[in-house]
């Protein structure tokens, strides 16, 4: 089961809250998988950068039709090829990797979102044909040590310069989440705060609480 690029894109369009998967084994990222969808989370990025390519494919493959059944796309982050051969929703490219134009040209039905710390960048790969991009980092995080901290007015200037969604990234806690909403920003992305804890699937349903002011 997968899900269509029009079910794909309405649902990424309505989502508040995109997890990303951690560095870690394959079985421990299914099991993560499995409980954000059971909390209710949107979008799944497989973000696996040590894993070989072969062996990302397989665990796309298995995570496809999963967060397909229960309505959520998945996201491959940096392979466009991983993303074909699985039959996943999409790829996320960032400022290092293929330019969202060059994905465009050749990934078909896939949804394709970027990076974006600016508005210019925004605007750029909004032209370009990005479907929604990730912004930040809206905090500091030892993921991003490399790059200055634009905070949630920054997010915030980059959504409102595009028309496509923008997901908030980078050292958000559940903490952080009355903030970003203050700032008119209701989109977020994380990795650890929702993996390096003991409950993910009730850590999920408390972000989206916050998120949407209603229980999920």
């Amino acid at each position: 089961m997968t899900l269509s690029r029009r079910e794909a894109l309405e649902r990424i369009q309505a989502a508040r809250l995109y997890a990303i998967t951690p560095e870690a084994s394959p079985e421990r990222v299914e099991d993560l998988v499995k409980a954000w969808l059971r909390g209710g989370v949107e979008v799944v990025q497989l973000r696996l950068k040590r894993l070989p390519r072969g062996r990302l494919v397989e665990l796309a493959g298995r995570l496809v039709p999963m967060c397909a059944a229960a309505g959520v796309p998945l996201i491959v982050d940096d392979h466009a090829d991983v993303a074909l051969l699985s039959g996943a929703a999409g790829v996320h490219v960032g400022p290092d990797d293929l330019s969202v134009a060059a994905v465009r040209r050749v990934s078909g039905d896939l949804l394709v979102g970027a990076s974006a710390a600016t508005p210019d960048e925004g605007r750029a790969a909004a032209l370009q044909g990005a479907d929604y991009l990730g912004s930040g980092p809206a905090y500091p995080t030892p993921l991003k040590t490399q790059k200055p901290v634009i905070g949630p007015r920054g997010v915030a200037a980059v959504a409102a310069a595009v028309t496509v969604p923008v997901f908030a990234i980078g050292g958000i806690e559940r903490s952080c989440l009355a903030e970003l909403r203050s700032m008119g920003v209701r989109r977020v992305c994380a990795i650890r705060a929702l993996s390096d804890i003991m409950d993910p699937e009730m850590e999920v349903r408390a972000w989206r609480e916050l998120l949407y002011g209603a229980p999920a």
